[in-house]
């Protein structure tokens, strides 16, 4: 359940070319998950990394996280 959170929140992530020639990359629905960085390659793998920090602390804190492609999570903050 959990990569399958993982990969539909990674499939919905937008990026953008900078006007530095750098790439910008977030996941709109999981607020502050973003990255900047040089390359593409290096973005998405950033922006996962970040999406899996992000995952921790919301578990951790019990926060309400978003629903993505019908996967909740929020049940395994109440256990």
């Amino acid at each position: 359940m959990l990569t399958q959170y993982i990969q539909s929140a990674m499939a919905k992530a937008v990026y953008e070319k900078t006007e530095e020639g750098k790439y910008w990359g977030e996941i709109k629905s999981c607020p502050g998950v973003n990255a900047y960085t040089d390359t593409l390659y290096n973005c998405q793998k950033q922006l996962q990394e970040v999406l899996e920090e992000w995952i921790i602390i919301k578990l951790s804190k019990r926060d309400e996280m978003p629903l993505i492609d019908k996967i909740d999570l929020n049940t395994f903050s109440k256990i």
